[in-house]
């Protein structure tokens, strides 16, 4: 069974995708994330399947999509921001390299405006993304191997600082 080199959580926003990419290319791997994994086997969009079917069918769909990736992927894999919400996926996660990205709320507000395109915040986005850190730090500390500041950093700089926290080394 093969699992990936690096697994990447933390909140909407944060920049899973971008330093995924990058830590991908400087690791000489393939890089994934659940997230497409999801729209490209549902043919539509996550808010679609939100507003459609609504948060828990969503979260069904997101925990068959990361199990499937942590058996499948080799590389580096991005997790949708609240796919460590399922007690089973994070039983997955241990004893796999887990980097959790954080950030402030005032860094995601620079980063994503907050926008409604976010279905979980659709309405008062500061506020719902206080209380969705709120209810979710813990568990991302609880699966990270390494916990990495991205407030402030360029995505280039979160990835050095992903490596040296794992001490990867580059391809």
């Amino acid at each position: 069974m093969s699992s990936p080199v690096i697994v990447l959580v933390g909140p909407m926003g944060v920049g899973k995708s971008t330093v995924g990419g990058l830590l991908a290319e400087r690791l000489g791997v393939a890089y994934r994330d659940t997230d497409e994994d999801i729209v490209t086997a549902e043919g539509r969009t996550i808010a679609d399947i939100f507003v459609d079917e609504g948060e828990p069918a969503f979260r069904a769909v997101e925990k068959r999509a990361v199990r499937t990736a942590l058996t499948e992927h080799e590389g580096v894999l991005a997790l949708g921001g609240g796919a460590i919400l399922d007690p089973e996926t994070r039983a997955l996660l241990a004893g796999q390299r887990v980097v959790y990205l954080s950030m402030e709320v005032e860094e995601a507000v620079k980063r994503t405006g907050l926008n409604v395109a976010r279905p979980l915040l659709a309405v008062n986005p500061r506020k719902q993304w206080r209380e969705l850190m709120e209810a979710r730090r813990h568990l991302y500390e609880e699966v990270a191997t390494a916990v990495v500041p991205t407030d402030g950093r360029t995505p280039e700089e979160v990835a050095e600082a992903a490596l040296n926290a794992l001490e990867l080394k580059e391809a």
